[in-house]
């Protein structure tokens, strides 16, 4: 592999996918390296890391495959993975089926205190959402409507956890006939604790189980608060209890909650919108938290959107399609598709407004696939020289002189996939 990759490097390689080395000094900065081998439990010298590098790589583009016979082979892809070639299709498919779902949660579990310790998390709310993702697959399997409206398909069910203040994944979980929204919940608040473990928990009202807040109750330090289901029960109540006024055409109250059968007791927070009784509107949540109604309902709560923000701007790195439904290669593809995100958004805080609010097809084309250049070799160092590099995104203040950047914040420049190479950019 090593006599492959020199070989190529040796040759000088020309393309426009040169702004995909930028990840490779995230790629330091978080570590993936040796987080990558302890998914694998290989070293430094073996393939499987750097097949999962180049899972990365790909997810960081938005792309499915990107294999021998693809024009991107031409262009150093393969020498930013460690390698002189690029992966087939079914050595990836066997390298990700050898792991399995215990170790790629034991990836996101660590990849997440990573992420914490380079405050990437606030840590004071964390939204929880189931998350259909359609598929192709071949297999007979039950479908399902991704939206009420639309014709059912067969689907992927997977259950993500956002930090909703900052907008960055957590970890996920996948669905399957053994595992309910209860079960799934309660496995990915266990990812959730390496964040925060006394957050609290935005959902939806599919979490309204008594099984999920019965576990929450327990005394683990999450608060929790989810909108209800609309039942004849909860009707009755919403209409019975006295509100408070807020300011107009909205109102609040609080009641005590029981599931049925249970002893357990939750606190029960109605909302009721509209002027006139006509017009009214209720809406209620159940909580186990003892902060303010109104700041649960009218400033916390809203944060739950940032997991749909999420979708719609990472959601192309590979958190939208799903071809197999092996669940040993589909969490060991997606776990590594939270590392490119990880490393897209240590790249993104460097980028000036508006450029940081670029979602991931937008960076990936206009960086990652736009920027004309060359690699090349010089003593230990890989240098790539950036042509066309946008100058108003500052890029060369943060890449120039990258060995000395990262020596001054305690970070050993060499790259160990890339064989102890140093990496320095030009811009021109």
């Amino acid at each position: 592999m090593e006599r492959a990759f020199r070989e190529a490097l040796s040759r000088k390689v020309c393309g426009t996918l040169v702004g995909l080395w930028f990840l490779v000094a995230e790629h330091l900065r978080l570590g993936s390296w040796d987080l990558i081998k302890g998914y694998t439990g290989c070293g430094d010298a073996d393939l499987q890391p750097r097949i999962a590098m180049q899972i990365v790589n790909e997810a960081a583009i938005c792309s499915n495959r990107v294999r021998r016979r693809n024009y991107i082979s031409h262009q150093g892809f393969e020498l930013l993975n460690g390698l002189g070639f690029l992966v087939a299709d079914e050595h990836v498919h066997k390298m990700l089926d050898k792991h399995t779902i215990q170790e790629a949660l034991a990836f996101q579990e660590t990849l997440a205190l990573i992420r914490r310790n380079n405050s990437h998390y606030a840590g004071g709310i964390i939204a929880i959402d189931p998350h259909r993702i359609k598929s192709t697959s071949q297999r007979i399997m039950p479908k399902k409507k991704k939206h009420p409206d639309q014709p059912a398909s067969k689907m992927l069910q997977t259950f993500f956890a956002i930090d909703a203040q900052t907008g960055q994944p957590i970890g996920f979980g996948i669905g399957s006939p053994g595992a309910n929204t209860s079960d799934a919940a309660i496995a990915l608040l266990s990812i959730a604790k390496t964040v925060s473990g006394n957050a609290l928990i935005v959902a939806d009202k599919e979490h309204f189980t008594e099984k999920l807040f019965k576990s929450i109750g327990k005394g683990d330090g999450f608060e929790f608060l989810v909108p209800t289901i609309s039942s004849e029960r909860i009707n009755k109540i919403e209409l019975s209890l006295p509100y408070k006024p807020l300011w107009a055409g909205y109102s609040i109250a609080e009641s005590g909650f029981s599931f049925s059968g249970h002893k357990e007791k939750y606190r029960l927070i109605c909302q009721r919108e509209g002027e006139t009784e006509n017009d009214y509107v209720y809406k209620s949540f159940l909580a186990i938290s003892e902060k303010p109604a109104i700041k649960l309902l009218t400033e916390d709560y809203p944060n739950r959107w940032s997991i749909e923000d999420f979708f719609n701007f990472d959601g192309a790195m590979g958190f939208d399609r799903a071809s197999t439904f092996n669940l040993n290669i589909r969490y060991g593809k997606m776990s590594l598709a939270l590392l490119a995100q990880a490393a897209a958004y240590g790249l993104r805080q460097k980028l000036p407004p508006p450029y940081k609010r670029w979602n991931a097809i937008h960076l990936a084309e206009a960086l990652f696939s736009k920027i004309d250049g060359d690699i090349r070799v010089k003593d230990d160092t890989i240098i790539v020289t950036c042509y066309n590099a946008p100058s108003e995104l500052n890029l060369h203040q943060h890449y120039q002189g990258l060995p000395e950047k990262l020596l001054k914040q305690g970070i050993s420049p060499q790259v160990p996939w890339l064989y102890n190479f140093k990496l320095d950019f030009r811009f021109k």
